[in-house]
């Protein structure tokens, strides 16, 4: 019964799984696997872990996730919302305090689900939400530019917030190389082309293919990613001393908040796309969240990054077509069969190449329809995007949010001081 309600089948078996709905389920998978493939790799990669573990998240995630969680095409994998924390993890504690502030994240994620919090999650601002996007957005594309304009910038790279990377690449820009700027450039041209011509395209393939050809061709010379293991991962030693862990409980805390309002945001928009206007139920919140909490365990146990929802993948799933949970599964044994008989063309993939893809899809983010609609909002909405999108940039992710959502508390505190002390009650 659990397997024919994943499947999407009626109680009454009135809706048969055929040819059509298993077409759709593996073309939508194979999509999806192609997406994630580079973006996987890039995020990883801009988290200071090793690569193929933003690949092993979704490959790790995804039966979890179709099993247990709540939308059959929501997606998941390394996403650009938890960038900030386990970049800063992995930059103080190495893999393995990166995994650390996974598993945490993770059982902070299943109590939001068993205390029925994902519900209340559900409801952030979505002004809050835009402006983080954008924010996060701006981050990568900033925390991109050295790399692509091939200058080096340690003081750049060890700087904690956007702002203080994007100074460090301004004293170096006389430093700057051809070489890497043309192979960056070129991923995010051809990515931006193909996505206008074809939603259905994986655009940062194309554009990492394309950076493939032009350095073989041209015989150019950049550091590559390297050999990626096929095989699973070993589980990360970690060590749980009282001291560490509640050093990392705010940040876990916070991670966690993060990752569950980016799951249940983009399990509203996939659930838009795929024609059902309906609002989510209560316990729908709280069970995606306890699918994401159950599968984040087990990825971090392998030191794979954390999982979320992934608009692109999903909606590239919607839009071959798939209906099922059986395209999440799709996806994942796509990436297996890739890391397994392909690691070898991955491997010569030029890191440009993927500093091009973080970027794009960082201008991806920046959401520039939410920066036309500025004026038509509200004056709190406006407040709240612009300050949670700078925030981001200039103090860190946490605050943002925090800054963000506290506006409207400071609105309706105002709100309710402009009103009369008393009035007179109608009978």
């Amino acid at each position: 019964m659990i397997f024919r309600a994943r499947l999407g089948l009626g109680s009454h078996g009135a809706e048969r799984y055929g040819w059509t709905q298993l077409i759709g389920d593996l073309s939508g998978g194979v999509i999806a696997a192609l997406i994630a493939l580079p973006y996987g790799l890039a995020m990883a990669s801009l988290m200071g872990l090793p690569p193929v573990l933003g690949i092993f998240t979704s490959i790790l995630t995804a039966p979890v996730i179709a099993l247990f969680g709540r939308n059959p095409v929501l997606i998941g994998g390394t996403a650009s919302a938890t960038v900030p924390f386990l970049a800063l993890a992995a930059r103080q504690h190495g893999v393995a305090g990166a995994a650390q502030l996974s598993i945490l994240a993770s059982l902070f994620m299943l109590l939001f689900a068993v205390t029925r919090m994902g519900r209340y999650m559900a409801k952030v601002p979505h002004a809050v939400v835009t402006g983080f996007s954008c924010g996060i957005g701006g981050m990568m594309l900033v925390s991109q530019l050295d790399i692509i304009l091939g200058v080096a910038t340690p003081l750049g790279r060890s700087a904690s917030t956007a702002a203080g990377q994007f100074a460090g690449v301004l004293q170096h820009l006389g430093d700057a190389r051809m070489v890497p700027m043309v192979l960056g450039i070129a991923v995010i041209l051809v990515a931006t082309l193909s996505a206008r011509l074809s939603p259905h395209a994986p655009a940062p393939l194309i554009g990492v293919v394309l950076a493939i050809v032009i350095a073989r061709v041209f015989g150019l010379r950049e550091k590559e990613v390297g050999v990626l293991p096929a095989m699973l991962p070993p589980m990360v030693l970690m060590s749980w001393k009282l001291r560490d862990v509640v050093s990392m409980l705010p940040s876990a805390a916070a991670l966690a908040f993060v990752s569950s309002v980016n799951i249940l945001i983009t399990s509203r928009v996939v659930e838009h796309f795929r024609g059902r206007h309906k609002r989510m139920q209560p316990s729908d919140a709280d069970r995606e969240l306890g699918a994401y909490g159950l599968a984040n365990c087990i990825a971090g146990s392998f030191g794979a990054p954390l999982s979320v929802g992934i608009p692109a993948r999903s909606l590239a799933v919607v839009r071959c077509g798939g209906t099922t949970a059986l395209a999440n599964l799709f996806h994942a044994a796509v990436l297996l069969v890739i890391l397994w008989l392909g690691s070898g063309l991955v491997s010569h993939i030029p890191i440009p190449a993927l500093a091009g893809v973080t970027a794009w899809m960082g201008l991806c983010l920046l959401d520039w329809s939410a920066w036309r609609r500025l004026p038509k909002m509200t004056r709190v909405d406006a407040a709240a995007f612009l300050v949670t999108a700078t925030s981001v940039m200039a103090v860190n992710a946490v605050l943002a949010v925090a800054m963000g959502c506290s506006l409207y508390g400071l609105h309706a505190l105002w709100t309710r001081r402009l009103r009369p002390a008393s009035m007179p009650e109608t009978v």
